[in-house]
């Protein structure tokens, strides 16, 4: 695709999602949650469903809403919480690590920044990168799975990693962009452009897209 059709791309894909549910990280965004909210909220979505994520979320927050009243809980009681998502048990020492960490390194403050939040054992770019920008509206790009196939498959960017799709959207996605485009490829990701099979007869941006790598769809 041309550079110059993202614009088009994006806006088309904001009007076709307005009426899909928002990604819990992003809804926490929207109700102007507070970036640990966004932080925990994120560790406990990794690798689990959006509505398993939203549950646990809600059940854990009900707890604790700080890192100093995270300490307090047992890890049982956090387990309970969270759970189904997946890896739960990790989580849960994650999330404990995380609040020592936060509560010793930084009184309690959660960093704005990518390079402090990634100090921070458990926290990878995706989970820095959606603190930053949903957390402070700052200046970053969060690359999941959905970001990384669907920019890679419009042709917009030619990359084999997520990392490398990040620095990659870095230099050429307009920054006007940046804080919104993983919410909307998400969305897009979970109900059209699919991993397999996209629906690509019903995708509202098909004539700008050059189907890359799609083998078969719908």
């Amino acid at each position: 695709m041309k550079e110059t059709d993202i614009t088009a791309v994006i806006e088309l894909l904001k009007e076709s999602l307005k009426s899909e549910k928002l990604p819990i990280v992003s809804d926490l965004a929207e109700k102007k949650s507070a970036p640990f909210q966004i932080l925990i909220s994120t560790l406990i979505s990794l690798r689990t469903k959006d509505e398993v994520t939203k549950i646990a979320t809600g059940k854990l927050f009900m707890l604790a809403g700080t890192p100093s009243e995270m300490l307090k809980l047992s890890e049982d009681q956090i387990i309970n919480a969270i759970y189904p998502a997946g890896f739960y048990r990790n989580k849960t020492k994650t999330i404990l690590h995380v609040c020592r960490e936060l509560i010793e390194r930084y009184n309690s403050h959660v960093p704005d920044s990518i390079e402090e939040l990634l100090t921070l054992k458990g926290v990878g770019r995706k989970t820095a990168n959606l603190v930053v920008t949903l957390g402070y509206g700052g200046k970053g790009i969060c690359v999941d799975t959905h970001v990384h196939r669907i920019s890679n498959r419009l042709g917009y960017v030619k990359t084999k990693t997520p990392e490398e799709t990040e620095y990659a959207l870095r230099e050429k996605l307009p920054p006007i962009y940046w804080i919104d485009y993983n919410t909307i490829m998400v969305a897009f990701g979970r109900n059209i452009c699919r991993p397999t099979s996209p629906m690509c007869s019903e995708c509202p941006v098909s004539v700008h897209c050059q189907r890359c790598g799609v083998t078969r769809s719908r």
